[in-house]
């Protein structure tokens, strides 16, 4: 289990991480959303004793980082892909992190055929895909067998096959009774992986919830209906408190109104009805409309600049 209570982290006169307080628990994969800026990456620099807060603290079931004896046999993580001596083998590499915990030789080619870098295992790191660095950090980050994995962008490099495999990997893993917190910018990824959703802007928490719930927070529920008698039906929903969009062309969108509700309006005022469909939010859509007021890096639209807000020396902060 991970824990967070009231974490705290200032980069000179800029406040990545502000009173941050949430817990992770084990059996399923939380996702930590945020717009740049949000303060992900520091919160888990935090988390792994990288950083010191200012004020708060994060622990690891129970212990702060610094107090785990042999600490990747309690928590993994993947944070830099591409923290590795460039001119390391694969096998190497791995192997000098297991020989500082205590970890059988056994286990790091036990890791290279999970992630699928056996053939390569002996190769030199520096010559390595961007795929095949985010394979080789997950390797290391499952080296210990933790209960506790920490995995920021884990899917950055991969082809769709690759994705759908550490997709599959991080619910397995989370289904064995471990702790899975991933971050990730890509919302169709997060949406079909992460069972509940832990999201900040600006160092605060802005969501700590199922994942399917904050998607039904994101926008009022819409029923698209095309009709021949768009107008009539209109006026018709509308006197019965629909909130009614036309969009032309016989086609309106309607808040506020269950679908079966637009059908008993239509077959008592005799309008045919062509189409009834319910519009589902998207997590991304739900995410853009949560975190408006939270996004510290913002497009001008089209002038050809942006407008940045970055704390100097912020190490991450910006992430």
């Amino acid at each position: 289990m991970i824990e967070a209570r009231n974490l705290t982290k200032r980069y000179g006169d800029k406040t990545a991480v502000k009173d941050l307080s949430f817990t992770v628990g084990p059996g399923k994969v939380t996702g930590f959303l945020g717009p740049n800026g949000a303060g992900k990456s520091t919160t888990m620099r935090l988390l792994l004793g990288l950083d010191r807060p200012d004020g708060g603290n994060a622990t690891i079931d129970g212990k702060q980082y610094h107090e785990l004896a042999t600490p990747l046999t309690v928590v993994g993580s993947l944070l830099e892909a591409k923290a590795v001596h460039p001119g390391r083998s694969a096998y190497n590499h791995l192997l000098c992190l297991a020989q500082s915990q205590g970890i059988g030789k056994k286990r790091v080619n036990e890791v290279l055929d999970l992630v699928g870098l056996t053939e390569v295992a002996r190769k030199r790191a520096g010559g390595f895909s961007l795929g095949m660095g985010q394979r080789l950090g997950l390797a290391a980050a499952l080296l210990g067998d933790p209960s506790v994995l920490i995995l920021d962008e884990p899917v950055n490099g991969l082809d769709p096959e690759g994705i759908l495999w550490i997709r599959t990997l991080m619910r397995k893993l989370a289904a064995e009774g471990r702790t899975v917190f991933v971050s990730s910018h890509l919302m169709n990824e997060m949406a079909v992986t992460a069972e509940h959703l832990i999201i900040i802007g600006r160092g605060r928490l802005v969501a700590d919830c199922p994942t399917q719930e904050f998607i039904e927070r994101g926008r009022k529920h819409t029923v698209l209906v095309r009709s021949p008698h768009a107008d009539l039906l209109a006026e018709a929903i509308t006197r019965e408190g629909g909130e009614v969009t036309r969009n032309g062309d016989g086609e309106l969108s309607v808040q506020d109104m269950t679908a079966a509700r637009i059908g008993e309006i239509a077959s008592a005022g005799g309008h045919v009805l062509h189409e009834v469909v319910p519009q589902r939010s998207t997590l991304e859509e739900a995410f853009m409309e949560l975190t408006r007021e939270s996004v510290e890096y913002t497009g001008t639209g089209g002038t050809g600049s942006t407008r940045e807000t970055v704390a100097p020396n912020s190490r991450g902060a910006a992430r």
